[in-house]
Formats: structure tokens, sequence, C-alpha cells
């Protein structure tokens, strides 16, 4: 129940699919070529693209750098190599050499690239001569950035902890039993017996040092936090780092994270003139500066079963934000730290605003406060006076401008998705840009004013001997009136070769989240092109709880999942059908995964014999169950309002509980397909396994198709490819009769 972060998303594939084969034994895994029968979009072909992920442009923006990642379903395995090019997209070369992954790469000047490669830091030419290693950890690294200066590193390394769960006795080195003290024993899809820390590698000196020596609190923070959530200063001088100060249950129940600055020379983590929380800055100093209690009005500690949102709360130094705090940017000056800030505790969806630190002044400023929605990625400008920032407005990542007065301009606006930008030179951004149509490629813009006099040119094609094989979709919008009497923004995907004059089988789409935009994103495997290339028309709705609609609009979800979100989802198949002459009634299918997967569930008992089949990945089915098997409490919290065994409950509360999927099975008539990866432990692989049984036990036609090695998402080529045939093996089957 994530917001999607397509950055993490590679980076997942790349851990999941890489194996640990020794060099002699590897397969060199390249770009693969496809010649496809027809020119429909297939498993194989989706898997068979090539996958842009990370990009650097150099100092002096003439070239950029970036990763992309070449799958084999034959091999079950991914490889990750580094191309170059020039900065308008021409000459582009690929510098990895052999079958070993290359990562990362991060420009030490115009000349000279540092990558990652087995687990230590390379460096090579701008033509991939001159390979030298520069690190000797045994593997350790998992990240890095160099400063500015190029004489020092921030290198990320797991260590030992052994706080949550023991560690095992000496004697009994072969045991797998763990015995577990606290909650976060595990998360997203790992136990926890480690922790990163940031390290500072001094490469003049050899000396390193952690910069978090002796604190039980992770740096980046799990279960998708990496290199970006820590910057250098221009200087060279300091670090800004993002953590959270907490472990075990108060970890579990509290989104509270900050944003430190550790003066890199003084070394001494509990002086408070050199470890300064940028956050909190007016706080008592203990322990990282951020040890904090909040209590109720009448001086009792707050119950950590209930929700912060609705219980009244008195924390010292009021106005402090006490969400999420990350990924700090110092600006080219120097003068100012920016960072992605969230104001209440335990909302893992609340609005991601832009904030600004004047490190002179020792104030803070919010500059996107004029749009109400989220900031999703963002980079400085040359100037140190303005931010270039991504963010999501009815169902489209567009790219936006702000200065540090808060004044907000959109600068563009195309039925496309912006995944991630960075500073080319003085006047241009390159930045990641993917749809419903086409794969994440690369792009040069040069920013104007205005949307108008804003340039974009794509400059890398990296499946275009694919896609130039595939006829596309063709995609529309619809505005659906609400039983509230509300607009709602909904995609309709078409077949390709569509034919106004045939009637189709038609599926509802429930996004996940449950606060994840219905944007123009690209998925490999919630994949609108390959859904309407099986002959599908896909009706895809922005319903309550979606950000780009205002915050109004995205947070009547929260304590009200099976209220207005459920009533939208009908209104827009309702709409369809009423609607579409092409929407053939008899043939409907509702599909979704996580939250879409709970909703799949719900509706199963509440249609009233509008879908003939239903398909539901990883969603909740119990949520009695889910409030205490997930490992995230502060979200089941959040959206649920309170846990089930107190008595003075919420009224929000008792309708979540009441209005759980699992309490209407016997109102379930129609065939089910339960998808679920048994190492998701956000949402346990027991929802999907006992759904699944208690349609079987209905005597309902049902199938289950299980990972054992999977998490949230299908990571592995061959689960990919498994996961697309028994998806659309089971709408075949009951939609195309």
């Amino acid at each position: 129940m994530m917001k999607k972060i397509l950055t993490i998303m590679a980076a997942a594939l790349l851990c999941a699919a890489c194996g640990t084969q020794k060099e002699s034994d590897k397969v060199n895994i390249e770009k693969q070529t496809l010649q496809l029968e027809g020119d429909l979009m297939t498993p194989e072909a989706l898997w068979a693209m090539s996958r842009i992920s990370g990009y650097q442009a150099s100092p002096d923006g003439k070239h950029i750098v970036f990763q992309m990642g070449y799958y084999s379903v034959a091999e079950n395995k991914s490889h990750q190599v580094l191309w170059m090019m020039n900065a308008d997209g021409s000459e582009q070369k690929q510098l990895t050499e052999d079958a070993e992954s290359e990562t990362d790469a991060q420009w030490l000047d115009n000349e000279t690239i540092a990558f990652l490669r087995e687990g230590e830091v390379w460096k090579m030419g701008l033509n991939g001569n001159g390979r030298k290693q520069l690190t000797k950890t045994e593997g350790k690294v998992e990240g890095f950035m160099f400063s500015p200066d190029g004489k020092k590193a921030i290198l990320l390394k797991s260590i030992d902890f052994n706080e949550i769960i023991q560690k095992k006795p000496e004697d009994l080195p072969k045991t797998t039993g763990l015995v577990v003290n606290d909650l976060m024993y595990r998360h997203w899809d790992h136990y926890v017996e480690s922790i990163q820390h940031p390290f500072v590698i001094d490469f003049e000196t050899g000396e390193e040092f952690d910069i978090l020596e002796g604190e039980p609190f992770e740096c980046p923070m799990e279960p998708f936090g990496g290199i970006e959530q820590l910057a250098w200063s221009p200087d060279s001088k300091s670090i800004a780092f993002t953590c959270r100060c907490k472990t075990g249950l108060e970890y579990s129940i509290s989104t509270d994270s900050d944003i430190f600055l550790y003066e890199v020379e003084a070394r001494d983590l509990n002086n408070i003139e050199h470890t300064k929380n940028l956050c909190k800055q007016f706080r008592e100093f203990g322990i990282l500066g951020c040890n904090e209690i909040a209590y109720h009005g009448d001086g009792k500690q707050l119950n950590p079963t209930k929700t912060l949102k609705d219980q009244e709360i008195n924390v010292k130094h009021k106005g402090e934000n006490v969400g999420y705090d990350l990924n700090p940017k110092f600006s080219p000056d120097g003068r100012y730290v920016a960072w992605l800030s969230m104001e209440r505790d335990g909302y893992e969806a609340d609005r991601q605003r832009l904030c600004i630190f004047d490190l002179k002044e020792n104030t803070k400023t919010y500059v996107t406060e004029t749009l109400d929605s989220s900031v999703d990625d963002y980079c400085w400008a040359p100037d140190s006076r303005t931010l270039y920032f991504i963010a999501v407005w009815h169902a489209q990542e567009n790219l936006y401008k702000t200065n540090l007065e808060g004044e907000v301009k959109q600068l563009s606006n195309d039925w496309a998705d912006f995944g991630s930008l960075q500073i080319l030179n003085d006047k241009s951004l390159v930045a990641e840009r993917h749809s419903f149509t086409e794969p994440a490629d690369l792009y040069f813009v040069n920013p104007g004013d205005t949307i108008a006099d804003t340039q974009i040119k794509q400059i890398t094609e990296v499946n275009k001997d694919i896609l130039d094989q595939l006829a596309k979709p063709s995609i529309e919008q619809r505005w659906v009136k609400t039983t509230d009497g509300q607009e709602m923004l909904t995609w309709v995907i078409l077949p390709p070769h569509f034919d106004a004059s045939k009637k189709y089988p038609t599926l509802l789409f429930c996004e996940g989240g449950p606060q994840s935009a219905v944007s123009q994103f690209w998925s490999y495997r919630w994949n609108f092109m390959i859904m309407a290339s099986q002959g599908y028309v896909v009706i895809a709705p922005n319903r309550r709880g979606v950000p780009g609609f205002g915050q109004e609009w995205l947070e009547e979800i929260s304590g009200d999942w099976t209220g207005q979100c459920m009533k939208d989802y009908l209104s827009a198949i309702d709409d369809a059908v009423e609607n579409l002459p092409y929407v053939d009634k008899d043939r409907l299918g509702a599909v979704g995964a996580s939250f879409g997967g709970f909703s799949v569930y719900y509706l199963a008992g509440h249609h009233e014999g509008r879908f003939k089949c239903f398909i539901a990945h990883d969603g909740s089915f119990n949520l009695e169950a889910m409030y205490t098997e997930t490992e995230e409490n502060w979200f089941s919290n959040w959206e649920y309002d309170d846990a089930y065994w107190n008595k003075d409950q919420t009224a929000r509360a008792r309708k979540t509980y009441e209005n759980s999927p699992h309490r209407f099975v016997d109102k379930w008539d129609t065939p089910i397909l339960c998808i679920h990866g048994e190492k998701d432990y956000r949402i346990c692989a027991t929802q999907g396994m006992s759904a699944f049984n208690a349609a079987r036990m209905r005597g309902i036609e049902a199938q289950l198709l299980i990972f054992p090695d999977e998490n949230h998402w299908v990571l592995k080529p061959q689960n990919g490819i498994l996961w697309q045939r028994t998806y659309f093996a089971w709408l075949d089957k009951w939609l195309k009769k």
C-alpha cells in the first residue's frame, strides 16, 4: 500500500532478478531482440523491453550517463548496464563490458564516472576506459555519494541490528529460529536483522567512520529509501540526512522522520553544535535531537492504537511537523536545504510539501502551498532561487516550478507522467517520462515561464524496435457524475484496431494505495496497453482517495474504505455500460491489487450481478486480521481509525470493521482469482489464501496463484510471465465465452 515510485521499482527488480552466481557462471544478458508474429502486445514483448532507471548529467551538461536493465525470461535474471550519450541524445554507447551488473553512476568530474560493481565503488573514464576499484569493503557498499570536492564519499552499508531480533546463540549457528522482542521485526519482504548506516570515507587518509555510530536508527529509511535521503553541502563540509529516531513499537506507529545537518569535520554526533535537527530546530536535543513524547490533554501518554489525527494532542513546541521529512538537497550556493515534508504523524499519504530551510536566517518556509497536491520529485535551479518539481494534477504527473516566495507555475500538460528530473545545465533539465502506451525514456526539457513556452524533446528510444511493431490502444478521458454530485475523471482505454460497432469485454480497474494516482503510469504487470491488446476495454476511474484532485478528495478515503469510494467504482462502470455502446454489460470484470484487491473482495459481495469474474492481487480480505498482521502499524491506525479490540472505538472504525470483505462472503456468487506473494509482509499471504479458501468452501469457482518468493510485487521474469498468462487465462475463460 505505497505510492508508486518508479525508481524504487527499478531497484527492487534489480535486487530480485540478479541472483548470486559467480562471475564465471554468469550469462551476459543483453538487449532482447523480438520479432512479433502480430502487432499486439504480449507478456513476452513486455518482458523483452529494456528499462531505464537512474541517470545523471555531467557537471558541464554535455553528457548523460544512464542505467539500463535487460531481462531474460530464460535465465530468470536481469543485467544492469551503464550507457553514455551526448546531452542531445546522440552518440549513445554502452559502457558495461561484461556480465556483471554496474549501477548507480555518478560523475566525479566532466571526464570521470563513479559506479557500483559487486558491492564496491569503481571509477572509469568517459568512454569506459581506465577502470579502477576505489573501495575495498568485501562487497558491502549498497549505495554511495561523492562529496563535491571528490575527496570523500558517503557509503551506505548494513550493520548488524539485534535490538528487535536477538542474535543467534553461538553454539546454534544453523538454527533458523528467530527470537523476537518487539514490533518491526520484519519490513516489506525481509526480517530486520540488519539496518543501513551512512559511513564517510576520506580517500586521502583512508579513514572511514559511521556518522550514526552506536545509534539503533536506520539511515536511509526502510523499506525503499536510498542515497537520495542524504546530501552533501556544496563546500563538502556538511551532510544533510534523513532519519526516524525510533525503533520497535514506536517505529511501527509513527512516520515522524527528520532532516539532520551533520558537520563532517566535527565527528561528535551528540553535540548539538554539530548535529542540528532542521525540522525541530528549537527542540531539546536528546539523542540525535529528536526525542519527544506526545500526550493527551489530560497528561496521559497517547494510546498507540489510537490514530494521532483524532486524539487531542499537546506536543511540546507546537507547529513542528511530525510526519515524513525526507530527501534533502542543498541549493547550489549552499544557503538553503530543501526537502519533502508531510505535516501529520502516522499519515503516509499526507500532502508532501516542498520545504526550504534558510541556513543563514534559521527559518523554514513551504513553497508549494498554492498547489493542492503532493510534490513527488524536485531539483534546484542553478540560481538557488528557483526549484523545479513534479506533481500530479488531474491524473497526469506534470512539471512545475516555484520560487522561494512560493509562486508556483505549471510547465507541462501532456497525457503522460514525468517520473523524475534533474538539472542538465544552466537553462535545461533532463527528465524521465512515460505513459499508458510508452515505457520510460529520457527527455530534454527547456523550461519556460508557462506551458506554452516550455520545450520538451525525447532523447532516448530504448524500446523503439519493439514499440514500432505494436499497434497502440486509444486513450480517452470521461468525466463521470458520482452519486454525491461530483465529477470524476475516468480513463477509457480502447483496444488496438478498435471497432465501435462491436461489443467488447470490459474491465473495471481498481487502484491500489489507497492514495495512489490513476495517472499515466507504465507498469510491467498492471499494464493497460497489454490489457487492451488482449481485446479488453479498460475503465480506470480516479475514485475518491486518489491524489491530484485536491486534499479533500484524497482524504475522503481514510476511515471510509467501503463508502463513497465503492460508489465511485460503480458509478464509473455503470456510466460505461449506459453511455459507451461498445461496452458489453454481460461481460464485465473487476480487477485490482493492494487496496484494489481489497476493493475487488468487497465488490464481490456487493456488485449486484454486474460482474462475471474478479481478480484480486495482494488484497486485504479480513481487516481485523490485517490490523495486527501488517508491519507498518501507522497505516492501519490511520486508515481504519482505531484498533478492533477497543470497545470505545470511533463510529468510522466500527464501520470499517463491520464492512470488512470477509463478512460478506455469504453473498459471493462470482468466479474469483486470488493472487498473493508469501514474502508480502505489508498484506500477508494469509489474506489471499483466506479469500480463496472461502470461495471454494462456498462452492464458487476460484483459483489461487501463490508466489512463495515474491513480495507485494512480482519481480522475477518467469513469475511475471506466469502472472500475465494466469491473469488473461482467467479473464478469457469468463469474459470471452
